[in-house]
């Protein structure tokens, strides 16, 4: 019998995962509440880095049953979940490749979680994505799984091994590399969001680049104090990260070598920046709720920032930085 997934969010990473599936000869539903993107698909499909993607049905979430027994890939941003949980009767089927930490979800009894540390863009009403930074999908266990769980598990990540798009990592616990991918999540997505500039702007000019540094420096410090776990995701594993932040003049090296691999490409919470909404929330938010009475400074100015570039829908300005440094207690950035 075919194997059948529903993919919930026609963005990047839901074009990039049902490619995979698609390439690996199983039934794919995309569902979203974009009327636009629904009718874009029924007329022209979708495509992924140009190459035209046949076979998928396309949904309106407004039309969707969800499947009773079906693999549901929910591929939304964190703020969007609400009426999708309120929907889905049967969770054990559900995997979530997002970022961040959306608290109704976390009280869900889902067996697991894909993370993605690959980079898929996809225009607001069009089904066209591109992957404009290589990266893995980290696919495992989010709670003690069953044997049939696991089998579950395993299948998904043999199909999306089989499509060939990214490369597939199985591992026993997601949340390792869930937290490792906050850390750098929360670090990037305020600042280049609220900047208006792509990623390796953060490498590039000495104030964005000391504010990066800093913030991914106290997410750190937030998750150890936590007692989270951290896995590697890239390059080097976040206790090598760290070591690098406080060797002098390495950070500034290891700036130059990871620019061109980040240069074009943007962080999902900039289209949001000035709409009203993002998921600061389920990053930094998620991190001051972590620290307790741990000191955050640097989170709590973001977050601060980011809710008044939303609240007054304020433009996509470098300026911005300049106001959040000022902002910080003294001595904050060294």
């Amino acid at each position: 019998m075919k194997s059948s997934a529903h993919i919930i969010g026609a963005g990047g990473i839901g074009i990039a995962s049902a490619t995979c599936l698609i390439r690996a000869g199983w039934d794919v539903s995309i569902v979203d509440s974009n009327p636009g993107k629904i009718a874009a698909g029924c007329r022209d499909e979708m495509t992924l880095d140009g190459e035209f993607i046949h076979g998928a049905h396309f949904i309106h979430f407004d039309e969707w049953v969800p499947p009773t027994d079906e693999v549901v890939l929910l591929c939304t941003k964190t703020f969007d979940n609400a009426p999708v949980l309120e929907r889905i009767a049967n969770t054990q089927a559900l995997v979530p490749i997002q970022n961040g930490y959306d608290r109704k979800l976390e009280e869900c009894d889902h067996p697991a979680e894909a993370i993605a540390s690959f980079v898929s863009e996809c225009p607001a009403d069009r089904l066209t994505a591109r992957l404009t930074r290589p990266g893995s999908l980290h696919i495992g266990a989010r709670r003690r799984a069953t044997s049939a769980e696991h089998e579950y598990i395993n299948a998904l990540a043999s199909a999306f091994t089989e499509g060939n798009i990214f490369p597939v990592k199985r591992v026993s616990d997601i949340a390792p590399f869930k937290a490792t991918k906050l850390m750098y999540n929360a670090a990037i997505s305020p600042l280049a969001a609220g900047a208006g500039v792509d990623n390796a702007e953060l490498l590039i000019e000495p104030l964005t680049q000391k504010l990066f540094f800093a913030l991914l420096q106290e997410n750190y410090s937030i998750l150890r104090h936590a007692g989270l776990t951290l896995e590697q995701i890239g390059p080097f594993h976040p206790d090598t990260v760290m070591r690098i932040l406080q060797t002098p003049l390495l950070p500034k090296l290891m700036g130059l070598f990871f620019r061109p691999s980040l240069r074009g490409t943007y962080c999902s919470m900039s289209p949001d920046m000035g709409s009203g909404r993002t998921e600061i929330d389920a990053y930094n938010g998620h991190l001051i709720r972590l620290a307790g009475g741990f000191p955050c400074p640097i989170n709590n100015a973001v977050i601060n920032l980011v809710d008044r570039i939303s609240r007054e829908r304020l433009p996509k300005l470098r300026a911005h930085l300049h106001h959040l440094a000022a902002s910080l207690p003294h001595g904050t950035l060294k």
